[in-house]
């Protein structure tokens, strides 16, 4: 039974977020603010996070900051009562997966809930699959029907970590730091000369897509 941790100040909504999440099968922890919602994640297996943005003593900036830097690959979800681009644009910049606006639809959570969970769990395998198209890590090969394809490394690595979450944004810098390290010094414009060739290699494919975030970065989206 996986369990999600709700951090938000407003004792109402963690109680009516928490209602729907149990009713839908899932243990819950609750927080009323960041600093308690570390000490829990501390102590407790946590599968999600969702976190409301403004909250005392530790916002939810602070607290996803925290979050992504104990575990790059925990699912968090963000609410807020805003709607502002810039406030998505530093979410995604500081790891959250997905985003909510208060007032919001409980069904609707439920559903981003789920889709971040089925994601991660695929991002845990060594092999991922997009239709007709096998990334196979440990041997660091692409299979295309019977056709290999022969990858640079670079490219592959960039295109494993774009489908192994498939529909996750990310900014060109989080991309740089995951694929070419921290310590890259080159421009941060050579993403997008190897999603480019990525595009090229796979244009004949109806399998997936490589899109483009205006002003946050790429996501790739796997064709049903």
């Amino acid at each position: 039974m996986p369990t999600i941790l709700v951090a938000d100040d407003d004792a109402n909504i963690r109680e009516l977020v928490c209602l729907f999440l149990r009713n839908d099968g899932f243990a819950t922890a609750e927080a009323a603010d960041g600093k308690e919602a570390l000490a829990i994640y501390a102590s407790t297996p946590v599968d999600l996070v969702i976190l409301d943005i403004m909250m005392p003593v530790m916002d939810g900036w602070a607290l996803c900051k925290e979050l992504r830097r104990a575990n790059p690959d925990l699912p968090l979800l963000m609410l807020t009562a805003r709607s502002e681009t810039w406030e998505k644009v530093q979410g995604f910049q500081l790891g959250t997966d997905d985003y909510l606006t208060k007032p919001f639809d409980p069904l609707e959570l439920m559903a981003r809930v789920k889709t971040l969970l089925k994601r991660y769990r695929m991002g845990s395998t060594q092999t991922i699959r997009l239709g007709n198209v096998i990334l196979d890590r440990q041997i660091y090969k692409v299979m295309r029907g019977t056709e290999s394809l022969a990858l640079p490394l670079k490219e592959f690595e960039l295109l494993y970590k774009l489908a192994g979450i498939p529909g996750q944004v990310y900014t060109r810098e989080q991309l740089i730091d995951q694929v070419w390290g921290i310590n890259y010094a080159g421009d941060d414009r050579t993403i997008d000369v190897h999603i480019k060739r990525l595009r090229e290699r796979f244009a004949a494919t109806s399998d997936f897509r490589i899109e483009t975030v205006r002003g946050l970065g790429y996501r790739l989206e796997v064709q049903e």
